[in-house]
């Protein structure tokens, strides 16, 4: 299907592409990806098409578990508590298929950028040093563990060695989601 580009603003010359494929252990997905051939605009996505319980995964990463699978929703939280990283879901965060090694890059990715910005010699030392502990998970010289949590049950890494639990109220209340939730206290629904 060919539609306009939000971008260049070119008349029906966005390429749109849809893919629904059912994934192992995992459900049904789509995957979309839109691309422009004027102006070369391209963004991919991921949707999870089923919901299922509240997940939290982690599996502690070695060398020989850098290719386990991952499957990250659009509203999953990632963290690697001992590096005190984390990413959570904004209104825009995607959803993804890659391994651990690819979400050690994502990391990497993301701490390259804030070096970049920092204009402090503390800040651009402490991130200095997260590259380093980065480097040395993918090399196999430091274990870490990474947590995968999803309100949605939507995500997964899987890894037969990866702990795969049940996420508590008191947890899920915890995480973003990406989306916008209203609540509604006893007072204003008994009115």
């Amino acid at each position: 299907m060919k539609v306009n580009c939000p971008v260049c603003q070119g008349q029906k010359c966005m390429e749109v592409i849809t893919l629904t494929e059912e994934i192992p252990y995992f459900g049904e997905i789509m995957e979309s990806v839109v691309l422009c051939g004027a102006c070369g605009y391209k963004h991919t996505d991921v949707i999870c098409l089923e919901q299922k319980d509240p997940v939290r995964y982690s599996l502690k990463v070695k060398k020989d578990r850098l290719n386990a699978r991952v499957v990250k929703s659009q509203s999953a939280t990632v963290s690697i508590p001992e590096l005190g990283l984390k990413v959570e879901p904004g209104p825009k965060s995607l959803g993804y298929v890659s391994n651990i090694e690819g979400v050690i890059e994502r990391f990497q990715g993301a701490v390259k950028t804030a070096l970049n910005l920092f204009d402090d010699k503390e800040s651009q030392k402490n991130a200095t040093i997260l590259l380093q502990n980065l480097n040395s998970v993918r090399s196999g010289d430091k274990t870490v563990e990474i947590v995968l949590e999803d309100p949605f049950g939507q995500s997964v890494i899987a890894h037969p060695d990866a702990s795969k639990r049940e996420l508590l109220p008191e947890e899920i209340k915890e995480l973003k989601t990406g989306f916008a939730t209203f609540e509604q206290n006893e007072e204003d629904s008994e009115n």
